[in-house]
């Protein structure tokens, strides 16, 4: 990272350079010009998006596979909760910092209860009351009502696939959880921070999941390891979760992250689990920026060429998914038993003593760590920052360039006698105007322009979220309509448990399937969509710029020549070609984010579930009356008839708040995201041509009093221009430097 530190150091100093003139070419009596304030709000902008920016990288895998061990290596020390397994239920981002700190954001009340109410419905006897009186659990009586509810269910009941059912347990974990949260926990969203010799008591939180589900953010400052403090890398949840949210949750952080690292563990290399979600990242569009750790676990290897085998297979399998996947094998606890040699337990230093004996194994983990820490470096240093410098770099040159022009200009005005110099500023000013005149185009180009992009991404948006002629809703209501349930399967649960506890099981599993669609299939095509309208937006603004590129140039040539025939030295240049930042950047810049993945989970919160269990209760009275008038197949027949139309209804339900959950996010989308993302993208290109204006329209007449002005110390101005050259140069000068320093580094 010393290399992008330093260019970055270095940009900074540049762009305080430039400020500094500013303020002497302002103490000229008579020469503040507005053209400033309009190059300094660019170079306050500068500065503020250097410190800002942020390089995310997203640390991936399934649950065991050794994450947080090798973020933790990462870092040099043992600050990540390492084992956490399938409870590390949240994202955890680590950032280099002064001190150790640990940040834990808690939910609020609110979100809490809403949460508790989402995961109610069709829970047996609460979800009504939930509904109509909104449970808080604050109250004890709630509490202790859910807590009875939930043990009054039975085993099945509390199991989908396998697995305890999201619902439930997320009740359950906020019940166990509430004495010990209470006082932490308030109306709004609140800040714990564990620091120093407390550091490791946040581990308590994201460890249990009783804690953990209280938790809305956790954020680390390490103050260790080799990574800037630009760098944000965060330990995310098992990538084979069985629940859905936490799916989501990966999937928010990996549209904000520009690299990923997944992690897979030499004890069972690459699962079916694996194939899934990668595959899902590769529907998502983010799979250009992946690398892949095969984690090594010395004792499972025999020797290197088993090793080697392993790592083959793993390689022939990714190939299927992203050719020539770059892959890295090492072991990351043996890295971080290394870094801590001094501080390891007596087992653990009897471990790491074992493995530097396996002298091939240790030797090629070695060697594929020196190896993935010069890939990430290069990745860091010359892929995504050298994009991201240059192009701070390039805005500073036109200014710099424009500074240099407007020195030159004011220096061969001053040295003119005020005949000459009028003459010169009355011929300018005809030329100006017309500059002012394009300026006035470009602008009216841009908003009209802006008006048809929005026009043609409204149509795609709508198209593509339409019920009939989209594919998302139309997939979604396929699936919902088309899930099969096995009524045989649940007669004895029928039996036993009534109606309602029947088909709040079936809801669970109907409810699992239905979450694990839509992070699997949904999400990722939604993304893809959303980043084929962006990549849209910046090539047609970026065709619609090319023209007046060119006319810029073309004006501020003629303007060149016509400062020549003045005999005034004009330093104007062919500038470089206007690039704008990337997406990322802008959003960035102004705080423009997604609509979170989790939020097409939430359909919950608008199912009248009430409507369905007595839908399900006048159906069962109805369907027994029927039966008393033929024969009885079987005991549960009335049961299973009632059963059936329950579901129905609950299928249409579901369906009914899909829709609108969806038409809610399709106007979210529209006007909180895509419509700001173009204006904010547009007004960046304008900003990026303006520059090129500045010089070149500025307002040059009051130097005629200047020269004819005898009050005014012609000297003293004179000196002060001197200067501002001297300083001038100097920035051209380490521009050029810093120019070249980037495009070495790319190479």
């Amino acid at each position: 990272m010393d290399t992008y530190t330093s260019l970055k150091k270095e940009l900074l100093e540049i762009n305080q350079k430039v400020n500094s003139l500013f303020p002497k070419a302002q103490s000229i009596t008579g020469m503040a010009d507005h053209t400033f304030g309009d190059w300094q709000k660019t170079c306050s902008g500068i500065n503020k998006q250097i410190a800002d920016e942020i390089i995310r990288i997203a640390v991936v895998g399934p649950i065991k596979s050794g994450k947080s061990t090798f973020t933790n290596a990462l870092f040099k020390g043992d600050y990540f909760k390492r084992g956490a397994g399938v409870v590390t239920s949240i994202v955890t981002r680590a950032r280099r910092g002064e001190t150790l700190k640990a940040k834990l954001l808690f939910k609020s009340w609110i979100e809490i209860n809403s949460d508790i109410r989402q995961a109610l419905v069709m829970f047996p006897a609460l979800s009504r009351r939930s509904e109509n009186d909104g449970f808080d659990i604050r109250r004890k009586k709630e509490r202790t009502d859910l807590q009875k509810a939930i043990d009054a269910l039975s085993a099945e009941q509390l199991i989908t696939k396998g697995v305890l059912n999201a619902g439930s347990m997320q009740l359950s974990s906020y019940l166990k959880g509430y004495e010990r949260i209470k006082e932490i926990v308030s109306a709004d969203n609140v800040v714990q921070q564990y620091q120093d010799d407390r550091f490791t008591e946040y581990r308590a939180f994201v460890g249990d999941e009783t804690l953990a589900v209280y938790l809305k953010d956790v954020q680390l400052e390490i103050n260790s390891g080799v990574f800037d403090k630009d760098i944000e890398i965060a330990d995310c949840q098992g990538s084979d979760a069985p629940n859905p949210l936490h799916i989501a949750m990966i999937q928010d952080y990996l549209l904000l992250t520009h690299f990923i690292t997944y992690v897979i563990s030499s004890r069972t290399g690459l699962r079916e689990a694996d194939i899934k979600f990668l595959s899902m990242i590769k529907k998502m569009g983010i799979m250009d920026n992946i690398m892949f750790v095969v984690n090594c676990d010395f004792s499972e290897h025999e020797s290197i060429d088993d090793f080697n085998a392993l790592i083959k297979k793993v390689e022939e399998e990714l190939s299927l998914i992203k050719p020539e996947p770059e892959i890295y094998s090492f072991s990351a606890l043996y890295n971080l038993f290394k870094e801590q040699r001094s501080n390891l337990s007596p087992k653990d230093s009897s471990r790491l003593d074992q493995w530097e004996r396996e002298r091939e194994l240790a030797a090629f983990s070695d060697r594929e760590s020196s190896r993935f820490k010069e890939s990430l470096h290069h990745k860091l240093t010359r892929e995504r920052y050298s994009l991201l410098l240059k192009n701070h770099l390039e805005r500073l040159d036109v200014i710099a360039t424009g500074l240099d022009n407007w020195i030159s200009i004011n220096q061969n005005i001053l040295s003119k006698d005020a005949g000459s110099a009028n003459q010169i500023i009355e011929k300018l000013k005809h030329h100006q105007g017309s500059m002012n005149q394009m300026k006035s185009v470009i602008k009216n180009t841009l908003d009209g322009a802006n008006q048809k992009i929005e026009q043609k991404l409204r149509a795609d948006i709508d198209r593509f979220f339409d019920v009939r002629t989209g594919n998302i809703l139309k997939n979604i209501i396929e699936f919902i309509r088309g899930y099969q349930i096995s009524y045989h399967d649940h007669e004895e649960n029928l039996k036993q448990s009534g109606f309602s506890s029947t088909l709040y099981l079936i809801f669970q599993e109907f409810k699992h399937a239905l979450d694990s669609y839509m992070t699997e299939s949904v999400n990722p095509e939604i993304v893809r969509f959303i980043r084929q309208q962006e990549a849209w937006i910046g090539e047609h603004l970026n065709s619609i710029a090319g023209p007046y590129e060119l006319m810029v140039q073309d004006a501020l040539t003629e303007y060149s020549n016509l400062m020549d025939s003045f005999g005034v030295g004009s330093l104007q240049k062919r500038p470089q070609k206007i690039n704008l930042p990337d997406m990322d950047s802008i959003k960035s810049m102004i705080g423009l984010s997604l609509p979170p993945a989790v939020a097409s989970l939430r359909y919950t919160a608008r199912m009248q579930t009430e409507a369905v269990v007595r839908f399900g209760f006048y159906t069962v009275v109805k369907i027994f009356k029927r039966l008393i008038r033929k024969p009885v197949q079987s005991k549960n027949e009335g049961g299973i008839l009632a059963l059936k139309d329950g579901v129905l209804q609950m299928k249409r339900e579901t369906e009914r708040s899909i829709v609108y959950l969806f038409k809610d996010y399709q106007e979210n989308l529209k006007f909180q995201y895509i419509f700001k993302l173009v204006e904010a993208v547009s007004n960046k290109l304008y900003d990026a041509l303006l520059d090129r204006f500045q010089a070149y329209v500025a307002d040059l007449s009051n130097i005629v009093d200047i020269v004819s002005n005898k009050k005014i110390d012609k000297q003293r101005t004179s000196e002060l221009l001197k200067e501002m050259e001297l300083i001038s140069q100097e920035i051209s000068q380490r521009i050029t430097a810093v120019r070249e320093e980037i495009d070495t580094t790319d190479q």
